[in-house]
């Protein structure tokens, strides 16, 4: 039997925020919570949480790996430490510790 080898796509993220307003961000592998003030996206790279006022999320399309934010957007930040959820906290049990 012939082993199959798995192909993995190379890590890539874009992130293009147009006049503060509207965040396109590619390279998304699933959203793990929003509201009108805070998105937490999966990437490829890690974790990018996005804060704002009025965030609404116009499109998300896993398939593509694209995500478009639309709001006044205040900041875009990684969260570079070792994913929590293999230990078993979850994002958020981590930023209210």
């Amino acid at each position: 039997m012939a082993e199959e080898k798995k192909i993995s796509k190379p890590k890539a993220q874009n992130i293009i925020l147009e006049n503060r307003e509207k965040l396109n961000v590619s390279g998304v592998v699933d959203v793990e919570s929003f509201n009108d003030e805070c998105i937490i996206v999966e990437t490829e790279l890690g974790m990018l949480v996005v804060r704002g006022e009025d965030l609404h999320i116009n499109k998300l399309n896993l398939d593509n790996s694209e995500l478009i934010v639309e709001g006044e957007i205040n900041s875009c930040e990684y969260d570079d430490r070792e994913s929590s959820k293999s230990k078993g906290f979850g994002f958020l049990g981590k930023m209210f510790k």
